[in-house]
């Protein structure tokens, strides 16, 4: 049996080693200096397959895109009924990524609703539906003309005790629509509500 001498030993290794620091090291494209403009947030990194939309061949990617107008009228009828929470909506959808990984445009699929109010205890199920079922309410009475998407989303509750206590109910809009309108309280409360 032959033994190989040290250096024929070596020399996978190094040549392994070179690729993988190859792989890692950024591409020239990567060191632009321009500055894009700032995307939506993405949770795909990479484009999926790319699918022309008019004269653009795009990938897409799912996103999320602020909608100010609703969240400003949301966000203040929401108040009327808990003075100290804070409100806003989203768009979810797809963003179409060109060839130039530029964003070409925005795809929504549905319009989600986010609530966020402060509590002193997380226990008070009873006042947590009590608010679910009024906040419901007002997502009903939107013009669809306000909504972006052609489905319904969520509305997502999170009443927070402190920056580490929490507790999180979310009602998809369609499911209350045909299951749940005119509950209340904690009926309400527990329909909807998962256990972490």
């Amino acid at each position: 049996m032959t033994r190989l001498s040290p250096m024929h030993r070596f020399f996978p290794a190094l040549l392994l080693l070179t690729l993988i620091l190859g792989a890692c090291s950024p591409s020239p494209s990567l060191l632009s200096t321009e500055t894009a403009p700032a995307p939506t947030i993405s949770l795909a990194t990479e484009p999926t397959t790319l699918t022309p939309v008019g004269d653009i061949n795009c990938g897409y990617q799912w996103a999320y895109q602020d909608l100010p107008e609703v969240s400003a009228q949301f966000d203040q009828a929401v108040k009327d009924l808990i003075p100290n929470s804070n409100s806003h909506a989203t768009a979810f959808g797809e963003n179409c990524i060109g060839a130039d990984n530029q964003v070409v445009t925005f795809l929504a699929m549905e319009t989600d609703f986010y609530v966020i109010v402060p509590v002193g205890t997380l226990e008070d199920h009873q006042s947590f539906g009590k608010w679910a079922a009024g906040v419901m309410q007002v997502v009903n009475n939107l013009p669809i003309e306000m909504l972006a998407g052609p489905m319904p989303g969520f509305v997502e509750f999170r009443f927070e005790k402190s920056t580490s206590e929490s507790l999180i109910l979310r009602i998809p809009i369609q499911q209350y629509q045909e299951t749940a309108e005119g509950k209340i309280g904690e009926e309400l409360f527990d329909l909807f509500y998962t256990k972490p």
